[in-house]
């Protein structure tokens, strides 16, 4: 099944924030890295994190360890040497948000709660937070600059020591952010392997896992656990399961070219964020999966 590359420039142009239609033109060869930066650093704070909506469904202007994991997406995206310092600067930002157990707050406390989602809100920020520190770890391992740094060891040493601790199915969107940590780890950390086996068990071969306390039809799916080719992750699934699923993914593309969620947004600002935001994520899925 084929998209329609053109109606989806023509819905981005029309409907994305700025950041999303540098990305997208980017992964379409269109766009310059500086430009992709330049935007990301309309999200940037003086403490070297992110927030003003970066995550659009927490619309303060405050720092989010949930801003950092958008912010490593993207800086993954760019070549290492233009991420570097950016990378570097909300590594060190993170090490200050970090509790003890090495683990990151599912968020810190929001100053101006003005079109934030109630979760974030209402967030304890006194726990780590296994779902945020692991999607958070999961792209900043992505990022070639930060190797080594203090703040990335004791991040990646709490999700392992979190996900050994499991001893039944987590939340959906744990289950998830922990398969792909495990996923991008498995070729540094020895233990990785073994726990993701031990995770494999709480994966239906189908991969749909409806997520608690979401919309009725809200469901992590099989590209939410293994989106990249190459990687164990994907070993949970048939290959037939995948291909349906990149089929489906295609036949997604709405008739005004984008991309849609299944899950609520909590304000009209984040709709139209999450849908330029998903529309390249499709689009980059499909690609890297050599469906474009």
């Amino acid at each position: 099944m084929s998209i329609d590359l053109n109606a989806a420039s023509r819905f981005m142009a029309g409907h994305a924030r700025l950041l999303d239609r540098w990305r997208f033109a980017a992964l379409l060869g269109a766009g310059s890295s500086d430009a992709v930066l330049a935007a990301l650093r309309g999200y940037r704070n003086p403490d070297g994190g992110y927030g003003s909506g970066l995550e659009p469904d927490l619309r303060a202007v405050g720092s989010q360890p949930s801003a950092a994991f958008h912010a490593f997406e993207v800086l993954a995206e760019l070549p290492a040497d233009a991420a570097a310092a950016d990378a570097r600067a909300l590594a060190d930002w993170l090490m200050t948000v970090t509790l003890p157990d090495g683990g990151l707050r599912f968020a810190v406390p929001i100053d101006d709660p003005t079109a934030c989602a109630p979760f974030w809100v209402g967030a304890d920020s006194t726990v780590s937070s296994l779902q945020i520190t692991s999607i958070v770890a999961t792209h900043a391992h992505r990022v070639p600059s930060i190797a080594g740094h203090p703040w990335l060891d004791r991040a990646t040493a709490y999700c392992l020591r979190a996900i050994d601790a499991l001893d039944g199915p987590p939340h959906a969107l744990v289950l998830a952010f922990a398969v792909k940590f495990l996923d991008a780890v498995h070729g540094t950390i020895p233990e990785a392997a073994g726990l993701l086996q031990r995770l494999g068990r709480f994966v239906p071969g189908d991969g749909l896992v409806p997520v608690e306390g979401g919309l009725a039809d809200e469901t992590m799916r099989p590209l939410d656990f293994a989106p990249l080719p190459g990687g164990p992750a994907r070993a949970l699934f048939a290959a037939s399961v995948i291909d349906a699923e990149l089929d489906r993914l295609a036949a997604l593309q709405r008739d005004d070219g984008g991309w849609t969620t299944d899950f609520a947004s909590y304000s009209p600002a984040a709709a139209f964020d999450w849908r330029g935001y998903k529309t390249v994520e499709a689009v980059a899925l499909l690609r890297a999966n050599g469906r474009i």
